[in-house]
């Protein structure tokens, strides 16, 4: 009962010719019996003996004792299938609505389906195991259970492998899980090791351990994967989706080799159900996907439990057994060959960039790797993009000071509601697999888990593509609120669209947006989802950001910034040659990259310091391909920026720069000998924020953002600016904010060049 065969009712006999075979029967109903009768009669040996596995587990611990000869012991059953439709055997909403489960029917309704679709019945047999190969495996496992139980569920469980050639991958589902990791020596010795550990009764652990595994294990069920999947389909219907048939078949590929952990980025609600779906139709089973508990409110939640999402908490830094049998569980997922999947943001991006991964699953991951019996998992870079995106909106609303709508039912009706408009297309998109074994490498290495979670973000960056309404979106967000003509956005589009060029960036559309009518249409998507307006009361028409929605277009834009900032950067670092010039111009200007690149590297994932200089050198070279040579002449470093075609440091980085200045300004007001409370600070900086707005003190709207004052008082903290102290940290905050204030003064002189 290792490896697995599905067998039709005529297929051959699995066990070897001239064997003593016991046959584990699994019926549930009158009409299975009759059907594993008959073909036990046409293709089990003579002699064959024959128990029927039910709960009361006598009758098997007796024929296990009676057995002679070491049998081959051949599990079977019935599996039924539901109607054949368009070629696919998959449940409908139609099964659904009528409360029926075609893989289960009822005894009656088995009974109809065997006279009028008989099609939709087989018999599957396992592949067998001799009962003294079942015995040593007991003896190995030093498992508590009693033997027939143990037989029982290896049983069970060949016969799920076996229907895998019958059913498809895509229904490959963990069963008996609890059971298993319960009656395993591994689970055991954990609970003796939380006892010591924590000074607690054996048995009370063993309890509260059990009830931790019950609550986050996914109960599988193939109903309830084809109930997800069209449901996924039907929320999502408001897109096309697509995905790089050759990556998936790739990823295929080295699925049978070793389990792969899906890391995607994380936009939208809808991001599960489209990779779920996406995977789907080329055949993978389901992803286990690890989220939160917030999302698993009924009706979904119980759906989603059964079609492979595991629910955990939100916080269980006090809970060390929690931990420890999450730990347990990821474990027991990977040396099963389970693939998993979560969003290493730990939340949906509110700006359009990735966010700071956060570390807690990945370090689970690490730790059950760590453990042993795993020999690598690889780490799939996943990057999830939509041409538009409804709820862009309400993220908006919430960075301005607004407050999150909870989940729910009600709220799951409205967002289902708003899916009916095109929103056109959905792009999955997968990165350089990174494997975790090589990553971690063999010596301990010091914040290995970071080091890999940056890793898997900067693959996931080099995996999003630009779209063409994340370009559009950068050109009229690049105007200070200017409307422009047609002709005047592919004027800004034009020096944009020949950067991508030059560097081979990897551009996505069915649009031309080097072609006039191609530009239109990108303009007339962005308006008909109101983030653009456009006005057609004058000699021609003239199109800009609307008002109040400065942060949904910064969103789409965002989501390709990566490939623009270290072009911004270099931007920056020469006017700071050109305002302080040095005899040594190029040491001068490297030390300022790696100045304004700590600066924000909370904001945004760099490279090494060595292949971030290679990039920035890169950059100036497009800039000007003689810069190393004519640096040193004075005035050269401005000029070069007067004469570029494309000056993006302005329309890049105020967004940050400001919103770090209105943060570093409030600390510099601030009594130091007070410490910083977080919320108090980012309810100040949303205020101000709005001031200056008003006051023209600040330039970019999108610079009022809860998300972007976090990072910056994180970037503080960091540097021991937050917490309390004494005349000296006044100092240092002052200088904090001086330096912040410089950069924003340089943005403003970029942007006064016409």
């Amino acid at each position: 009962m290792t490896a697995a065969v599905a067998a039709g009712p005529d297929a051959s006999w699995p066990a070897p010719a001239g064997s003593g075979v016991l046959v584990l029967a699994f019926a549930s109903a009158p009409a299975e019996r009759a059907v594993l009768e008959e073909w036990l009669q046409r293709r089990a040996p003579p002699g064959s003996a024959q128990v029927e596995v039910a709960s009361d587990a006598a009758p098997l611990e007796q024929a296990l004792a009676n057995a002679h000869d070491d049998p081959w012991l051949v599990p079977v059953r019935v599996t039924w299938l539901p109607r054949e439709r368009d070629g696919i055997r998959a449940v409908r909403p139609s099964d659904l609505l009528a409360l029926t489960n075609p893989r289960r029917p009822g005894p009656r309704l088995q009974a109809r389906i065997l006279r009028q679709e008989p099609d939709r019945c087989r018999v599957v047999a396992a592949e067998p195991a001799r009962l003294s190969d079942l015995r040593a495996r007991f003896d190995r496992a030093r498992s508590e259970e009693a033997f027939p139980a143990f037989v029982t569920r290896q049983a069970r469980l060949a016969l799920e492998r076996a229907e895998r050639s019958l059913l498809g991958m895509q229904y490959k589902v963990p069963r008996l899980v609890v059971e298993e990791i319960e009656a395993s020596a591994r689970f055991h010795e954990l609970v003796a090791t939380l006892a010591v550990e924590l000074g607690r009764p054996q048995e009370v652990l063993a309890a509260e351990a059990s009830a931790h595994l019950q609550e986050m294990v996914a109960s599988d069920s193939r109903l309830a994967i084809d109930a997800w999947e069209q449901f996924g389909r039907w929320l999502s219907r408001a897109y096309t989706v697509e995905v790089d048939p050759v990556a998936v078949a790739q990823l295929q590929r080295l699925s049978t080799r070793t389990t792969l952990a899906f890391l995607p980025s994380h936009r939208s609600y809808l991001d599960p159900l489209v990779l779920r779906s996406a995977l789907h139709r080329h055949g993978f089973a389901p992803n286990h996907v690890l989220g939160g508990l917030n999302v698993g409110f009924w009706p979904i939640g119980p759906v989603a439990r059964r079609s492979g999402v595991v629910f955990i908490r939100r916080s269980v830094r006090d809970d060390p057994v929690y931990k420890r049998v999450l730990r347990e569980y990821i474990g027991y997922l990977v040396r099963k060959r389970f693939n998993l999947e979560w969003y290493i943001e730990g939340g949906r991006t509110r700006t359009g960039k990735l966010r700071p991964p956060r570390y807690g699953l990945l370090n689970y991951l690490v730790q059950a790797f760590r453990d042993g019996g795993i020999e690598d998992v690889l780490l799939i870079p996943t990057s999830i993009v939509y041409d538009q995106l409804y709820e862009v909106g309400a993220m908006a609303a919430e960075e301005h000071g607004a407050q999150k709508t909870p989940e729910s039912l009600g709220w799951l009706v409205g967002y289902a509601r708003a899916q009916g408009r095109g929103f056109g297309k959905v792009r999955v998109g997968f990165g350089e697999p990174l494997s975790l074994r090589d990553a971690l490498g063999e010596q301990e290495r010091a914040h290995a888990v970071e080091r890999v979670g940056i890793e898997v973000c900067h693959r996931i960056n080099r995996a999003t593509p630009i779209t063409e309404t994340s370009l559009v979106a950068m050109a009229l967000l690049g105007t200070d609120d200017r409307a422009l003509t047609l002709a005047g956005v592919r004027a800004t589009l034009d020096p944009l669209l020949e950067h991508v060029r030059v560097r081979s960036l990897p551009m996505i559309g069915d649009l031309d947006l080097d072609q006039a009518d191609g530009v239109r249409q990108a303009l007339d998507a962005l308006c008909r989802h109101g983030v653009a307006r456009c006005y057609a009361g004058g000699t021609e028409p003239v199109w800009s950001i609307t008002p109040e929605r400065h942060l949904e277009a910064a969103f789409y834009r965002n989501s390709i910034l990566h490939f623009f900032l270290n072009r911004a950067i270099a931007e920056l670092v020469l006017v700071h040659v050109d305002e302080a010039p040095t005899s040594d111009p190029v040491e001068e200007g490297w030390r300022e990259a790696l100045r304004i690149r700590d600066l924000l590297k909370f904001e945004f994932f760099f490279a090494s310091a060595t292949e971030f200089e290679r990039e920035l050198r890169a950059e100036l070279a497009i800039l000007d391909s003689d810069w190393e040579q004519r640096v040193a002449e004075p005035g050269a470093a401005w000029n070069a920026l007067t004469q570029t075609r494309l000056r993006l440091a302005p329309h890049l980085l105020s967004s940050f720069l400001e919103a770090y200045l209105i943060v570093a300004e409030r600390l510099a007001d601030h009594d130091p000998s007070v410490a910083v409370v977080e919320r108090d600070v980012l309810a100040e900086c949303l205020g101000v924020g709005h001031q200056y707005r008003l006051q023209g003190r600040i330039h970019s709207t999108e610079s009022i953002s809860r998300e972007l004052f976090g990072t910056a008082l994180r970037l503080a903290a960091n540097r021991d600016l937050v917490a309390a102290g004494g005349p000296a940290l006044a100092v240092r905050r002052a200088a904090f904010a001086d330096e912040v204030r410089t950069l924003v003064a340089r943005l403003q002189r970029i942007r006064s060049i016409q």
